[in-house]
């Protein structure tokens, strides 16, 4: 019989499975991944580079250059030379990625409010601590 360690590490990797695929049957509608979307989030913030991107989104350097390739091919971003060094690239929301932003973060509160639902909101802050420690552990 699993100890509550193994069933929780079970537990935490079907949830994350889950939540994945609530977010990309909801993003289909838009013609989105889960993490295409993510990366339109988190450029609407202002111009950013791939790699600080990679590191918010939990994804390596060749897995973000082929969602920023898939995000410019849908015109929805757009890659400039940076400022310092021009070997280095940023990216920014083109018109297109601006037009689609509204409907991206609803969907994102939508699946966490199902996803939390059943989550007393004085024990949110626990439940977070003790993810950031299992991230922790296994950055």
């Amino acid at each position: 019989m699993p100890g509550p360690r193994l069933e929780l590490t079970s537990l935490v990797t079907q949830v994350a499975r889950g939540v994945r695929t609530a977010l990309d049957q909801r993003f289909a509608e838009l013609g989105l991944t889960s993490q295409q979307a993510g990366v339109l989030l988190h450029v609407s913030g202002g111009t950013t580079s791939p790699r600080k991107l990679a590191d918010l989104l939990g994804t390596d350097t060749a897995g973000m250059t082929r969602l920023v390739d898939r995000l410019v091919e849908k015109d929805y971003l757009d890659r400039q030379p940076g400022s310092a060094d021009r070997r280095a690239i940023t990216v920014a929301l083109t018109p297109a990625g601006r037009k689609i932003l509204p409907a991206i973060k609803p969907i994102f509160d939508d699946v966490a409010d199902t996803v939390t639902a059943g989550i007393p909101a004085a024990a949110l802050a626990d439940v977070l601590k003790a993810l950031e420690a299992m991230r922790a552990a296994v950055s």
